[in-house]
């Protein structure tokens, strides 16, 4: 690539550099022959790093070439180099350092301000760099899997088929609990498929060594989870089972206050106003806090159910503590079942 010439860039405190290829041919992109018939000649305005404090603006001055291979699918191509391919909007060098910025601990929407690019394009361009030096992660023990869902929807036109799609709202991670809790790896979509198909990718090896895989309660994730490890024993993560157990705690409370009052509670019904309170951890109430719910509860409810829902719900985090604890279970799974199977709450009720 020559410089032509470099100007002062009219109305920006900046340089103006004008390049072109020396050479007066160019390769077709699709069929690779040879040519130096100029069709047309156009000018791109490629962003570029900065020159000191200055801007530096890059006007290319480009041929249009047309294709004299008959059986090619291509009439016409531009030249292209491999710091600008086909259609860049910014050069390669400022594309690796946005992405260094962000690898030395920037946000990357301080270094999308300072570079004056989109947000999208710093992201994209990072990615590819970590990409690039990842290491495939050695097998948990234990395995985690759940969904989130990522940002809003948007629609991308598909370089192959040429349609508009809308990206995939949700993402399934895969994270190891046997060690740090590090994240392992990434699936788009949250379907059977999508944990089958990355859990292929990691290798025979690799998924012999995973003994427990915790999901949550998605009949999708089990079947799939028995045919791609079969050998591995399936649990549920305790954030699921606290939730049940707080859904269920809500059930009980709902129910109870329509039976007793005939009608859906009330700011002034005690239960009601304490209804978050006892979803809360007991560690997380001050003691003042939790002797006002349990006396309210006990003088203004008077089946107990909802204490023992409570209770119920307090011994099963209890129990579930104990793995991170590495603490006896035997005798907080006997007060969890006790507290289960004594409660005075119809089975088909709770």
């Amino acid at each position: 690539m020559d410089v032509e010439r470099v100007a002062d860039d009219v109305g920006n405190p900046g340089r103006l550099v004008h390049i072109e290829r020396p050479e007066d041919w160019a390769a077709c992109s699709e069929c690779g022959v040879i040519s130096t018939s100029v069709r047309q000649r156009r000018t791109t305005r490629p962003r570029d790093l900065p020159y000191g404090q200055e801007t530096l603006g890059v006007r290319w001055h480009k041929r249009q070439f047309a294709c004299k291979e008959v059986l090619c699918a291509r009439k016409a191509f531009t030249e292209s180099i491999a710091e600008i391919p086909p259609r860049a909007r910014v050069t390669g060098r400022l594309c690796r350092a946005v992405a260094r910025q962000v690898a030395s601990g920037r946000s990357v929407a301080a270094v999308s301000r300072e570079y004056t690019v989109g947000w999208p394009l710093v992201h994209r361009h990072f990615a590819a760099c970590a990409d690039a030096l990842l290491i495939e992660p050695e097998a948990p023990r234990v395995l985690g899997i759940d969904e989130t869902r990522r940002g809003r929807p948007k629609w991308i036109k598909s370089e192959v088929i040429g349609r508009w799609a809308r990206t995939e709202l949700f993402e399934i991670n895969f994270v190891d609990l046997s060690g740090s809790g590090a994240l392992l790896g990434q699936a788009a979509g949250r379907t059977g498929k999508a944990v089958v198909d990355w859990l292929n990718a990691r290798g025979e090896d690799w998924r012999s060594q995973v003994r427990f895989v915790a999901i949550d309660p998605a009949a999708c994730y089990r079947t799939v989870i028995r045919q791609a490890l079969p050998h591995a024993t399936i649990v549920v993560d305790h954030f699921h089972l606290v939730a049940l157990a707080n859904k269920a705690l809500t059930g009980v409370r709902q129910r109870v206050t329509r039976e007793h009052r005939g009608r859906r509670g009330r700011a002034t019904d005690p239960e009601w106003a304490n209804r978050r309170r006892l979803l809360r951890g007991r560690e997380r109430l001050s003691e003042r806090t939790f002797t006002r719910m349990w006396n309210d509860l006990i003088d203004h409810e008077p089946t107990g159910q909802i204490l023992t829902a409570w209770v119920a719900k307090e011994e099963l985090r209890a129990l579930l503590a104990c793995a991170r604890e590495q603490a006896p279970r035997s005798v907080s799974l006997t007060g969890c079942f006790g507290s289960c199977r004594g409660a005075p709450i119809p089975a088909s009720a709770s």
